[in-house]
């Protein structure tokens, strides 16, 4: 297809998702398909939407509008929270981008990162700025770096009601005993951890310190950058997936990650409107139980 042709599929289609958007917007979501921010009682739409390598397209056009697209359809589905970082390239500028021509839908929930050994409140507010927000929902400290530093300077921006909550990060199961020790001694909102169905150790103590603690729990890498997903999709969909409503491996993979009691959110990135459908269509209807969840990991474990 040449490029003209995908500029043009690209912005009808972007206008036909946006023109639900204000509708959409103005729908609630089913509670069935939110959860509560333990430190404050919100409810938050349990599927959000990663940007992690989905978003970084730089300046190219046609990349930026599918970016659009997405954000449109993840809108006009029911979800609000949009997860990002300075590390992450060009992504915060096309969220910028995508918002600046879709507008903020109600209970847009922005959650960045600080990502710096250096200037922390400068970043902060060069991210700011990309995203085009007053203020953000959620930054967290990314991967822990310079923690020391930049928690007092959370805090204080939650403090002076310039950021509403306050948490940190990490990635593949690393550096898990500091970020215990932080969890234990800082009051922190939420968290950001990896968890699915098949990399599962922050149930064994990062979870239920969660609860203990009353933080809210950010899920990233559910399908292993697609990895897991790609893998799953050359296997038949079991039987038991209709019992909890699961169309697809990738909603299985949400519906049991979301199934855990102590996870709030979880961020999947995609690059295709179906996709963010699908997504965000996975908090609603059944959850897998206990017995379900143990059957679900053991056959995904045997494939």
């Amino acid at each position: 297809m040449d490029l003209t042709r995908r500029t043009a599929l690209a912005a009808g289609a972007a206008l036909t998702i946006s023109a639900a958007l204000p509708a959409a917007a103005r729908a609630q979501v089913p509670a069935s398909a939110t959860r509560r921010i333990p430190s404050s009682g919100e409810a938050v739409p349990a599927v959000g939407l990663g940007t992690w390598i989905t978003f970084n397209v730089g300046s190219d056009p046609v990349l930026q509008q599918e970016c659009t697209d997405v954000m449109a359809a993840f809108f006009a589905a029911g979800g609000r929270a949009i997860d990002s970082s300075p590390m992450y390239g060009s992504a915060q500028a096309v969220i910028g981008r995508g918002l600046g021509r879709l507008g903020a839908p109600a209970g847009l929930f922005a959650a960045d990162k600080v990502w710096t050994s250096s200037d922390g409140p400068q970043q902060i507010e060069e991210s700011r700025n990309l995203w085009g927000v007053q203020r953000f929902d959620l930054l967290q400290v990314h991967n822990l770096l310079a923690w020391e530093e930049h928690l007092p300077t959370l805090l204080e921006m939650k403090a002076a009601g310039r950021l509403r909550y306050v948490g940190i990060t990490t990635s593949e199961g690393r550096r898990h005993d500091l970020f215990e020790e932080v969890m234990r001694a800082q009051p922190l909102d939420f968290i950001q951890v990896t968890y699915n169905i098949v990399d599962r150790e922050v149930e064994e103590r990062i979870l239920p310190l969660a609860r203990d603690r009353g933080i809210a729990v950010m899920i990233n890498r559910p399908f292993q950058q697609g990895e897991l997903t790609r893998r799953l999709a050359r296997e038949k969909l079991p039987d038991w997936a209709a019992e909890i409503g699961a169309t697809s491996w990738a909603q299985i993979v949400l519906k049991f990650i979301l199934s855990h009691p102590d996870v709030t959110v979880v961020i999947p990135a995609t690059s295709r409107v179906d996709h963010a459908q699908e997504n965000v269509a996975a908090a609603s209807g059944s959850l897998p139980d206990q017995a379900m969840r143990r059957r679900m990991a053991d056959d995904v474990q045997a494939l």
